[in-house]
């Protein structure tokens, strides 16, 4: 389980640099929606949307319960208008394989 509270941790991380319009001007933001289900240790989901333009959501399943190969996979998206006025949106996959994420305004890797 200490596998899964740093994965879990790296993402809410990963996160915490989504610009904010709301602190450029100085306002709060609101939350206009937030749900959540399954809080145990066999995963979790969760949604929310805040009025400066975030919204966010994840799912999280544990794959191999019990056995050597026991991971937790989190795949989900988030998203957010840039200082620059421009609507991001990332998706995300974290699991065994690392983080792997994918976005328009990412740097595309060529194979």
């Amino acid at each position: 389980m200490a596998g899964l509270t740093l994965l879990f941790g790296l993402i809410l991380a990963s996160f915490s640099a989504c610009p904010s319009n709301a602190a450029e001007t100085g306002q709060t933001a609101q939350i206009l929606r937030y749900e959540s289900a399954h809080l145990d240790s066999d995963g979790y989901a969760f949604s929310f949307e805040t009025s400066d333009g975030i919204s966010r959501e994840e799912k999280a399943t544990l794959k191999n319960p019990g056995t050597p190969e026991e991971a937790i996979a989190v795949q989900g998206s988030v998203n957010w208008v840039g200082p620059d006025g421009v609507h991001y949106k990332l998706n995300y996959l974290a699991d065994e394989n690392g983080f792997q994420a994918q976005g328009e305004h990412l740097p595309q890797v060529e194979h």
